[in-house]
Order: structure tokens, then sequence, then C-alpha cells
């Protein structure tokens, strides 16, 4: 008998179960402006429209300020998908979103030069 991992989406013998799309609705574009790095956070308010498993999945995992990409991986399900589903939950009221918190110059050369330099020496 073939062993299910990580919810209804993944079997061992089958692979993914469900299309993507499918999760999403045929929907490829969220309604909220969220990339990857957009942290999200549960409300507290329960969602009055009748949501999908992956969209309680998705809310559950949002207990505190998570990234998209986190969540994405988590669920396993393409970043794209996971917008459309965090989206939604932002358009119902039960997530908010924010765009993540950047210094004052997000691109810190130093810093950047100090990992070139540690790459090129382990080469």
């Amino acid at each position: 008998m073939p062993r299910r991992q990580d919810g209804p989406w993944l079997d061992d013998a089958a692979g993914r179960l469900i299309r993507p799309y499918t999760v999403s609705g045929g929907r490829t574009r969220p309604t909220a402006p969220l990339d990857l790095l957009s942290l999200v956070m549960a409300t507290g308010t329960a969602p009055q429209a009748h949501l999908g498993p992956e969209h309680t999945m998705a809310l559950g995992l949002c207990d505190g300020p998570t990234s998209v990409a986190e969540i994405a991986a988590h669920l396993r399900l393409p970043a794209v998908v996971t917008k459309v589903l965090l989206s939604d939950l932002v358009d119902c009221g039960a997530l908010t979103a924010r765009a993540p918190r950047f210094h004052d110059t997000p691109t810190d050369r130093s810093l950047l030069e100090a990992v070139l330099d540690g790459l090129r020496r382990r080469l």
C-alpha cells in the first residue's frame, strides 16, 4: 500500500496527486502585493468564506510573522500558488501582510565583498 507523505498532495508511488493550479482555483496572480520575503501573520479573525484545506494549512503556519517563502516550503507548493492562497486570507481579514524591512542600504557593499572574498578562498 502506498504511503502518503506530508498530507494529501503527495504519494510515494504516484507523486503529486493534486496539480498546484487546482489548489489556487486556476488563478496565477495574487490580489495582495506579496513577494517571497513578505511577512504574513494571522490576525485571529476566522475567515467568513469557506476556504479549502490548503488555506487552513497555510493559516496554521502563520502564528507569528512568517515569510511567504517559508510557507511555500512547508506546504510544498510553488510560490505563486502560495501567494494566491495567502492573498485570499489577507482579503478576508484572516492575515496581515507587510513588506520585509531593509536597512537604509539593502545591499551593503562591504558585506558582499567579504562574502565574495570568502568564496574565492574556498575555490
